[in-house]
This record gives C-alpha cells, sequence and structure tokens, in this order.
C-alpha cells in the first residue's frame, strides 16, 4: 500500500473514533425567545445532564429543545449563561444520554488534528475535521457596557458554519478541548477552549445560574521591558497601565498611569489576558499583591478586587 494511502487511512480511523465517541453527546439544539427561534449546537458533559453550549446561542431564552442522533429528544432548560466568556450550561429533562469527556486546550499544539462536531445549517450530528491554526488568539465580546477578550481562543481550520456554534470541538483522543463559538472566515473557526478559567466558569454557572467577576480598575497595553529589567525579573513584556480608574481598587492600592504590572498575585503578567484570568469571583474582597515597575524600580503594593457591577 502506498504511504499516502497508509496516512488517509489512518487519518480516516481517527476521526471515525473521535466521531462514534463525541457524536452521542452532542445535541441540536431549538431555541425560542423573544428575538423569535434560533438554532445551534451543545454537548452534554455529565451523566445528570448538564449541557455546555454559546451564551449567544441561548441569548434571551429560558429553554427549548435539544435532540440527539439516536433520534431522541428533550426540554432543556438554561441554569445560566456568561456572555463575557460565550459560555451557557443548560439541563435537559432526559437524562442517559453518554457525557463526553472534556480535556484540557492548554494542552492542544499549532498542527494538531481536531475535530468539529455540531449542527451546522441545521444539519444534525455534521463531523468536519482539520488541524490547529492557531493558538492564544483573544476574541473581543460585550455584555451591555462591559467589553472583555476571551482568551485563549483555539482558532482551526475545520469546516464551521451557523449552527455549530455551542458544538464540540474535540482531539484525536476523542477529548473535548473547546466550544466553537465564531465563523471568523473562509476556511477559519474559533472555539473557547476548556481549560482551568473556563471549568471554573461552568461551575459557578452550575452552581448559581452566574459568574461574579472581579473589578480592579486598571486598563494597559503590553509593552517590552529592556533586557536590563527582562533579566532582573524574569520575564520580556510587562502591561504598561495607561488609565487607572479614580478610587477603584487599584487607585487606592496606589498604581498609576504608566507604571507597569510585572506580576499580581504571584504570576507574571503579560498582557491583559492575565488579569482578566485573576478577576473572578474568587479574588473579590481579597489582598492581591502587585509588583510594578515605577521609574526604574521595583514597587510592590496591594489591592483588594471589588465585584464588578
Amino acid at each position: 500500500m502506498e504511504p499516502e494511502t497508509d496516512a488517509l487511512d489512518a487519518y480516516s480511523r481517527v476521526v471515525t473514533s473521535v466521531a462514534a465517541a463525541v457524536l452521542p453527546s452532542v445535541a441540536s439544539l431549538t431555541v425560542r425567545s423573544h428575538r423569535g427561534e434560533g438554532a445551534g449546537s451543545a454537548v452534554v458533559y455529565t451523566p445528570d445532564g448538564f449541557v455546555l453550549t454559546s451564551a449567544h446561542v441561548v441569548a434571551g431564552a429560558d429553554g427549548g429543545v435539544a435532540e440527539f442522533t439516536n433520534g431522541t429528544s428533550s426540554r432543556f432548560d438554561v441554569v445560566g449563561a456568561d456572555p463575557l466568556a460565550d459560555l451557557a450550561v443548560l439541563r435537559i429533562h432526559e437524562t442517559g444520554v453518554p457525557p463526553a469527556t472534556l480535556g484540557n486546550a492548554d494542552d492542544l499544539r499549532i498542527g494538531q488534528l481536531v475535530v468539529a462536531v455540531g449542527n451546522p445549517l441545521g444539519l444534525a450530528g455534521s463531523v468536519t475535521a482539520g488541524v490547529v491554526s492557531a493558538l492564544g488568539r483573544s476574541l473581543p465580546v460585550r455584555d451591555g457596557r462591559h467589553v472583555r477578550l476571551i482568551d485563549d481562543v483555539v482558532q482551526t481550520d475545520a469546516a464551521l458554519n451557523p449552527g455549530n456554534s455551542g458544538g464540540a470541538l474535540a482531539d484525536s483522543t476523542g477529548k473535548v478541548v473547546g466550544i466553537n463559538t465564531a465563523v471568523a472566515g473562509i476556511g477559519l473557526g474559533l472555539a473557547v477552549p476548556i481549560n482551568s478559567t473556563t471549568r471554573l466558569i461552568m461551575s459557578e454557572l452550575m452552581s448559581t445560574g452566574k459568574v461574579r467577576r472581579a473589578w480592579l480598575g486598571v486598563a494597559g497595553t503590553p509593552v517590552a521591558l529592556a533586557q536590563p529589567v527582562a533579566d532582573r525579573v524574569g520575564q520580556r513584556k510587562g502591561l504598561r497601565l495607561v488609565e487607572v480608574v479614580p478610587g477603584s481598587p487599584a487607585g487606592q492600592a496606589g498604581l498609576y498611569v504608566g507604571d507597569v504590572m510585572l506580576s499580581a498575585g504571584g504570576r507574571p503578567i503579560l498582557g491583559v489576558q492575565d488579569v482578566q484570568r485573576l478577576m473572578l469571583g474568587p479574588a473579590i474582597g481579597q489582598r492581591l499583591q502587585i509588583t510594578v515597575l515605577r521609574k526604574a524600580a521595583l514597587v510592590d503594593v496591594v489591592a483588594v478586587p471589588e465585584p464588578l457591577s
């Protein structure tokens, strides 16, 4: 057998096995809200019927109908949604649907095979395959007056179309490593990663129906550090503060415009996403040690993040 044929057969076997593992857990959603009727995809991820989808799929809705490839269907309720992460947790009324296995998008590598499963253009149970085109992308989202970047977004060339949103992006072992969220262009799709941050968001949605976020009161832009400073602190970038809201936790802590934030809570700060990762519910009311570079000197301050209203 020719090497090319061997490679194609191996590729086919991987995609086939992933499809067999993931398809039974993926639902085709029919959503009814004040905006009318919509459609999307979702993934069952617990044995007792918790389902993960994109927040924009169920925006303005309390529930709908989930249909599965085995022909069964179930009503679902929206447990909670977080537009700033574009994730929502649903609960189906009928249990017994096999849950998908969640993986970790932090383990993905560029060029790695991924498989997208969902409901594009109303075609339930569709499977496409491609590779991870890029990692660490950012996707801006808005919820009212709040704007946030979803960080570590996975970019793939697996074909995505309207209706794929909320569906599964799986690795070659059949583990779901992302929730497809956007069609960015021809041959280009984006997925919200499954990682420690999104798992925390999912947990809060399951338990309380909403996600609490903390507020520090800064805006910044990444900046390269001079080589002596980079060698001294062990990192090449920091976050230069371009705004510190007066009276905010950052302002009360003594941060100033022009400071370069280097670390917070013992973690390096290389960009705005690193601050966002820290600004979840557990940070509210807790002392947060921040190290900044100020006029060539390292300065430590302590801020106490407040709830984001």
